[in-house]
Parts: structure tokens; C-alpha cells; sequence
């Protein structure tokens, strides 16, 4: 009786394969799911067309079709047991092979473990998708850990933007969009946090097409075309917002951002009633400016003149400083002015100014980055090509971490 289960254990192995080929596409086995979305109780049916739907199926039923690969019998189980196609009928025969002298003649048995194998092994991709959008993994824990690692120097905005990002995900239905506000000098790590945001929210990260990038001088550098950039910059929000219900926004230079885009910008960022449709929404901006610099780095200075560790700099004090010179500055015909004064900015984080020791951590990763080896020697070296202020104390990075990594490559064999 083994031997005569053999050819039906070769062909559905074959089978198995194509239906592997077939069905593949959102990752490998062995791969373990992205964990799931913090809305995902609110989620309903797959659209049809997505990644499980109505698309794949047909394409798959008519490939095994033509090829033979799968009886009908087969067929139904598998559609059954992976798109809920068909169960109607599969529950209907597999009363009539109850029915039967010997069931397991009717469905071998081999065969029922194969499929089961391979729709729980299909299925398993599923969960991604519970969030309504593969592209989407939301790894806060990630997140919070590479800013821990990776980000020198600056305890408040790793605080501030782990915090925020997980209140705002875990909110069943926000009401408005989660706006943030990075400020600080050039280099202080704010490029760099933004990057790590978008590739902890999105598979693919800031080549996600759930990820907008706008750079004010470069996407919207002339004034006197700025009502074609409006016209243009709400239609990418719009598109972006509908393929993606949870979409990133980030503007670099945002203290040169004119206020008359501010009439594009404002719809996605105000307040809504939960009975809206755009309640489904959940927009990210990321606002990053070097303006609050100086108030920051004043800040900074005092505690380290008195004597005090930088870490015991507080929130509440350096926000309340920081939003007084943001909110007067002689800057206010830009946007970013704006959305200060109309409190549509959620929180405002500051990068503070980095010292001679946070410099040499960024040599260290740099090295690393490149897989070169590297000595204390070699990132004193590198520290000390930096340019340090003020003149007399000479404590912060003017450039912050900014051209360590090219500094690297005068230690290159």
C-alpha cells in the first residue's frame, strides 16, 4: 500500500511547486510575517484585486487549468482553504465521502496533507495584510531600538518621536493627522531619524510609494509658480493618501516652505469628525527645519556651563522656548510659521547640538558601515577635523555628524 502512494506523493509534490510559484510573490517560506497593524480589528474584507483577491484567484484556477495540475476535487480544496472560494461545494463532497465505505479512498490522504501544508503556509503571508496594506510593517519596536543604537546625542527626540508614533498608530480612529516638527542645526540627526521612521512604517521605506519626499528649494524653488505647486503638491497628496490609507509626508527645508502651499497642506492636517471618510486616513508629516537652532543650542550651553548633564534637559523646558522664537520669527511668510501659530503641529522636536564624543560614535558607525576596521586613534582623528563652537569653549559640531562619513575616506587603504 506505501508503494502505491508514491506516484501520488511525486505528482503532488510537483504540484505543491507550482502552486508555490503560482501563489508566491509576498515572500519566501521560512520568512515570518511582518507583525500586524494596530488597527487590524477594524479592518474588513480584502478589496477585491488585492494581493489575496479575486485577481490571483482566477489567474491561478485558469493556469491549473490549462496545465492539469489539480483535479476539481483538489481544486475546491485548496480554493476552499485559501480564497473561501467554492466552500459550499467542498463541504457538500466531503459529506458524500463521509458517505463512503472507506472516506480516506475517497481524498487520499497524502493529498489532504499537502494542501493542508501549503494553504497554511499561503495563509501565513495573510497576516501582513491585516493592517489592508502589505507595504505597510509599522515596527515600532524596531524603531525604538535603532534610535537607542544609532541616533547620538539626542534623548529627547527619541523620546518624543517613539511616543508619538505609537499613540497615534494605536489610536482606533485619529482625528487628525500626526504632525511633527524636527528642529535643530544641520547634521544633528534629523534626515536621519526621518529615515528610520519611514523604513520601520514601510517595507521598502522611503522608495515606498506610501512616502512622499519634498525638499522646498528643489520641489518648490520659484515663487512666482507657487500656485502650480499648490495645484500639483495636493493632487501627490491625494493620489499618495489613496493607495495608501497610511501614507508618510516629509518635508526637508521646511522653514522655506511659502505660505501660500499652506492652502494645499491644510485639509490633510486639520482636525475631522469621526464620521468623515477620510476618518480611514491615517497621514504622517514630518516637518524638518533648522529654525530653533540657536535657542536650542543656548539651552544646551547653559546646563553644560552649570555644571549639568545634557540629559537632564527637559521637554517642557526647552518646548516652551523653542515655540516662543518659532512662533515670532521674522520667518512668518512661510508655512511652516503657520502651522505653528494655528497649532496644527502635534509636537515639536529638538535635535540638540552634538559634542565632541557624539562625533566620534558617528566615526565609529561609519566605519562600521563601510566594514572598515578602525582605531581610537582614527576617530579622534576624525573628530578633530570638525570645525567646534563657540569660539571659546569650542563644545558642539557646527556640522554636527553631517561629513563624518566623507571624512572616512582618508583612511582608506
Amino acid at each position: 500500500m506505501g508503494q502505491g502512494r508514491l506516484p501520488a506523493r511525486r505528482s503532488l509534490g510537483c504540484c505543491v511547486l507550482v502552486l508555490l510559484l503560482l501563489l508566491g510573490g509576498s515572500g519566501s517560506p521560512g520568512t515570518p510575517p511582518p507583525p500586524r497593524g494596530p488597527w487590524a480589528e477594524e479592518q474588513g474584507p480584502v478589496p477585491e484585486g488585492g494581493p489575496w483577491g479575486r485577481a490571483r484567484y482566477e489567474a491561478v484556477k485558469k493556469h491549473l487549468g490549462a496545465v492539469g495540475a489539480l483535479s476539481k476535487q483538489y481544486w475546491q480544496y485548496v480554493a476552499c482553504k485559501v480564497w473561501q472560494e467554492g466552500c459550499e461545494e467542498e463541504e457538500k463532497e466531503q459529506e458524500e465521502r463521509q458517505l463512503l465505505p472507506f472516506p480516506g479512498w475517497g481524498f487520499p490522504l497524502v493529498g489532504q496533507d499537502y494542501l493542508e501544508i501549503l494553504s497554511a503556509w499561503y495563509c501565513s503571508f495573510g497576516k501582513c495584510c491585516e493592517t489592508g496594506d502589505c507595504r505597510i510593517i509599522n515596527n515600532i519596536t524596531g524603531l525604538e531600538a535603532d534610535l537607542s543604537g544609532q541616533l547620538h546625542g539626542q534623548h529627547l527626540a527619541k523620546e518624543v518621536v517613539v511616543r508619538a508614533l505609537q499613540g497615534f498608530l494605536q489610536s482606533p480612529r485619529p482625528r487628525k493627522a500626526l504632525v511633527l516638527s524636527f528642529h535643530g542645526w544641520s547634521g544633528t540627526g534629523k534626515n536621519f531619524v526621518a529615515r528610520l521612521v519611514a523604513s520601520h512604517l514601510y517595507r521598502d521605506g522611503l522608495k515606498s510609494e506610501c512616502v512622499r519626499v519634498f525638499v522646498s528649494l528643489l520641489h518648490f524653488p520659484h515663487h512666482n509658480y507657487v500656485d502650480s505647486y499648490k495645484a500639483q503638491l495636493q493632487r501627490q497628496l491625494s493620489e499618495t493618501l489613496q493607495r495608501c490609507r497610511q501614507a508618510l509626508f516629509i518635508f526637508d527645508e521646511a522653514e522655506k516652505l511659502h505660505s501660500s502651499l499652506l492652502d494645499a497642506i491644510r485639509p490633510f492636517l486639520a482636525h475631522h469628525d469621526n464620521e468623515d471618510p477620510v476618518d480611514h486616513q491615517r497621514p504622517i508629516f514630518l516637518f524638518l527645519s533648522n529654525l530653533g537652532g540657536n535657542t536650542i543650542n543656548e539651552v544646551a550651553l547653559d546646563f553644560w556651563r552649570a555644571g549639568r548633564a545634557r540629559e537632564e534637559i527637559s521637554m517642557e523646558l526647552l518646548e516652551q522656548r523653542l515655540r516662543l522664537e518659532l512662533q515670532d520669527t521674522a520667518e512668518n511668510s512661510y508655512a511652516h510659521s503657520h502651522l505653528l501659530r494655528e497649532s496644527l503641529i502635534d509636537a515639536v522636536v529638538p535635535f540638540l547640538p552634538l559634542e565632541y564624543h557624539h562625533v566620534k560614535l558617528c566615526a565609529r558607525d561609519a566605519f562600521r558601515a563601510r566594514g572598515l576596521p578602525y582605531t581610537e586613534a582614527a576617530l579622534d582623528e576624525v573628530a578633530q577635523m570638525m570645525v567646534f563652537v563657540p569660539k571659546e569653549e569650542k563644545l558642539f559640531s557646527a556640522q554636527g555628524c553631517k561629513s563624518v562619513p566623507q571624512r572616512i575616506n582618508y583612511f582608506l587603504p
